[in-house]
C-alpha cells in the first residue's frame, strides 16, 4: 500500500532577513577594525620604515635576526611563557577540578581565594613577590634567621623570581579556563566507571583528563600568551639583566625611540602568539582524533 507523505510546503526566508542576523555584527565589527586591526597595520608599516631613508626597507628585520642579544630575549621569552603556562595548567587543575565537583560550603570560599589576586593590580602583586623573594626578603631572612643558608638564595632577579610572579599573576585565568571544561564533563561516568570497578586513579587517567584536553589546551595557550606579553613583572623581578619581548620593546620605544625596530620586535611577538595558538589548536584537534572523542 502507497504512503503519501503530506508536508508543509515551508515558507522562503522573508528578503532582509540575512542582513538583519549580522547587524548584532557591527559594533563589535567597528571595534575590532578601529582598536585592533588599524593599529595592527600601522605597526606593520612603521616595521618597515627606516629612521634615515623614507623609502621602505627590511633593514630593521635584517637587523633583528642578525642581532644575537635579540635572538637571546626572544628565547627567553618562549622558555618563560612555556614555563608559566606549564605552571599555571598544573597547578590549576586540581584546584579547578575540586570547584567542578565540590557541593560544600567551602567551594565559595575556595572560589573567591582562587580569584581574589585579580582584584589587585599586577605591580602591587609583584612587589608582593618582590618583598618576599629578594636577598633580603622574607625566605632568605628565615632561612638565614635558622642558620639552613648563610648566604642568600637567588630566587629573584632571574628566571626562576619570573616564573613565580607570573604564574601568580595568571594561574586564575587558568582555573577559570578549566573550570568551565571540568563542569561540562558528566558526573555520571566518574560514578559509573567506579562502580565497574575501576580505581580513582583509573578514572582520573582515562575519562577526565581525556575529555578535559581542551581546557588544558586553553589553559596553557592562555598562559603562554599572557606571559608571552607581560612587561612589569619580568621588569620588577627579572631586574635590569634579564630581558625579554615585551621590556625590550620598552626600551626601543621610550629609550632609543627606534619605532622600527620596535614595530619588529612586537611583530614577531604577535606571530610567537599566533603560532602558539595554531600549534594548540592542532594538538588539540589531533588529541580529539586519537581519544575518539
Amino acid at each position: 500500500m502507497a504512503v503519501i507523505v503530506c508536508s508543509t510546503p515551508t515558507k522562503p526566508p522573508p528578503a532582509g532577513a540575512p542582513v538583519k542576523g549580522l547587524l548584532p555584527l557591527i559594533a563589535p565589527s567597528l571595534v575590532l577594525v578601529l582598536f585592533f586591526a588599524i593599529p595592527m597595520g600601522m605597526m606593520i608599516g612603521i616595521s618597515f620604515q627606516s629612521q634615515a631613508e623614507g623609502s621602505p626597507t627590511l633593514a630593521s628585520y635584517s637587523r633583528f635576526f642578525s642581532n644575537d642579544l635579540v635572538l637571546a630575549g626572544l628565547a627567553r621569552t618562549v622558555v618563560m611563557s612555556g614555563l608559566v603556562a606549564l605552571c599555571v595548567t598544573v597547578l590549576a587543575y586540581p584546584l579547578a577540578y575540586y570547584l567542578a565537583r565540590a557541593t560544600s560550603r567551602w567551594r565559595t570560599v575556595i572560589f573567591a581565594l582562587a580569584i581574589a589576586p585579580e582584584l589587585a593590580g599586577v605591580v602591587l602583586r609583584t612587589y608582593g613577590w618582590l618583598i618576599i623573594l629578594e636577598d633580603r626578603g622574607f625566605i632568605n631572612s628565615a632561612l638565614m634567621w635558622t642558620g639552613l643558608i648563610t648566604e642568600p638564595l637567588p630566587l629573584s632577579k632571574n628566571l626562576f623570581g619570573v616564573v613565580v610572579g607570573l604564574t601568580h599573576v595568571i594561574l586564575p585565568f587558568g582555573v577559570l579556563s578549566l573550570l568551565t571544561s571540568l563542569q561540562g564533563i558528566n558526573p555520571s561516568l566518574e560514578k559509573s566507571a567506579q562502580i565497574l570497578g575501576a580505581s580513582r586513579l583509573a578514572v582520573i587517567r582515562h575519562i577526565i583528563l581525556p575529555l578535559s584536553v581542551p581546557g588544558i589546551v586553553s589553559s596553557f595557550l592562555i598562559g603562554f600568551t599572557m606571559a608571552a606579553s607581560a612587561y612589569a613583572t619580568p621588569a620588577l623581578l627579572g631586574g635590569a639583566g634579564f630581558k625579554v619581548m615585551a621590556t625590550m620593546v620598552y626600551e626601543q620605544v621610550l629609550f632609543y625611540l627606534d619605532w622600527p625596530f620596535a614595530a619588529v620586535m612586537a611583530n614577531v611577538l604577535l606571530i610567537l602568539m599566533l603560532a602558539a595558538g595554531f600549534v594548540g589548536s592542532r594538538l588539540e584537534s589531533r588529541l580529539h582524533q586519537k581519544l575518539h572523542l
